[in-house]
């Protein structure tokens, strides 16, 4: 646009007459518009006397380009605003996106409110490995279940268990809190009703309700302790690395993985191990009592079959949570009081930071004792 001249162009009355081609709209709006790049534009001699032919003769060369580059700068501007609008909208879509995200899972309706209002029984789940930071943590379990005592319309509180068992602390942590919630409210019962497996810590957790449940298939026990790692002190050598640990205290590097294994170490943590299934055994008897059957098989580790659980005591009946709310506690409607992670832990999972999340789980609990 910079060859266009400053001053507009003077072209006289009468030729604008004897074209007579002024009083189309259409032609109007290009005469203003070459108008206003004449105003814009640095002046130039000869191109003005050329633009001012061109104004003469509307079927001239020169008015054709000079017609065909307005109309271009015209389409130009056109799609630069269409753009600018498509950017404006997806920008205030990502926003309300984002508010969206943030808010959903919220019944701003009421509708969570006036279900709560029916009579029904409380179900949580307590799904995958109980450790802390993980979905069946104590913060999450314990949270859900303070939720389900306290509303007013639940008759009882069904744990739905589905773990191979994790830390536990964790697992003492939700054990202890039924058990105080049960003495709270005395009228509302506790069943715990084992899907595919309830081992270890997940059979910890459900000894503290008042029954257990589980199908015939499920598998359910694992009613011991274990500690694994990983020795890499052959590695090492035939690497060439050499292992170098500064500790104050003789036994504060025992069962490094890079140092061999002494036995001293080993027998001290296997009295650790030792400690810890007896605190389980305790537990399970105090929550089982005289329905266990007396065996020696009992408290070493093995898992059996909810059939074969039945039949040792290690639960009450068989059956889903479906059944236990239709057919013992006789109040079919459920809700589920399961603790719900924020929208935005479910977008970075979804985003894989749960990868890295689980692997730092992982790496932190090595060595730690394990109801598995």
């Amino acid at each position: 646009m910079g060859w266009f001249p400053s001053n507009r162009l003077k072209v006289k009355k009468e030729v604008y007459v004897s074209n007579n081609h002024w009083d189309d709209p259409e032609q109007q709006a290009k005469t203003e518009s070459l108008d206003k790049a004449y105003t814009e534009a640095k002046p130039d001699a000869k191109l003005e006397k050329t633009l001012e032919k061109a104004a003469v003769d509307t079927n001239s060369k020169e008015w054709r380009l000079i017609e065909k580059i307005v109309s271009s700068l015209n389409v130009e501007q056109r799609r630069s605003r269409r753009w600018g609008i498509f950017f404006k909208f997806l920008t205030f879509s990502y926003l309300f996106a984002l508010l969206a995200i943030f808010f959903i899972g919220k019944d701003f309706s009421g509708a969570k409110e006036s279900v709560e209002r029916k009579e029904h029984v409380a179900l949580i789940e307590v799904s995958g490995v109980i450790a802390d930071g993980a979905d069946a943590s104590a913060d999450n379990v314990v949270t859900a279940l303070r939720n389900a005592f306290s509303a007013n319309q639940s008759r009882a509180v069904i744990l739905r268990i589905n773990s191979p068992g994790g830390s536990p602390v964790q697992a003492g942590y939700i054990n202890d809190e039924i058990k105080r919630l049960r003495a709270l409210h005395p009228d509302k019962k506790v069943y715990a009703v084992i899907t595919d497996l309830g081992a270890s810590g997940g059979y910890y957790i459900a000894v503290a309700a008042d029954e257990i449940y589980a199908d015939k298939a499920s598998l359910v026990g694992s009613i011991g302790v274990t500690s694994s790692g990983f020795g890499f002190t052959d590695l090492i050598d035939r690497m060439g690395i050499e292992r170098r640990t500064l500790t104050a205290g003789e036994n504060k590097a025992f069962l490094d993985p890079f140092s061999p294994l002494k036995d001293d170490d080993k027998a001290f943590w296997q009295t650790v191990l030792d400690t810890t299934h007896r605190q389980f055994i305790a537990v399970v008897e105090e929550g089982r009592g005289d329905r266990l059957v007396d065996t020696s098989q009992l408290y070493t580790g093995f898992i059996w079959s909810g059939e074969q659980a039945l039949a040792l005591g290690l639960i009450d009946g068989l059956g889903s949570s479906s059944y236990v709310a239709r057919e013992v506690v006789q109040v079919p409607h459920m809700v589920n009081y399961t603790y719900q992670p924020s929208p935005f832990d479910r977008v970075f999972d979804r985003l894989g930071l749960s990868i890295a999340k689980h692997l730092s789980q992982q790496l932190s609990i090595q060595w730690v004792p394990q109801l598995n």
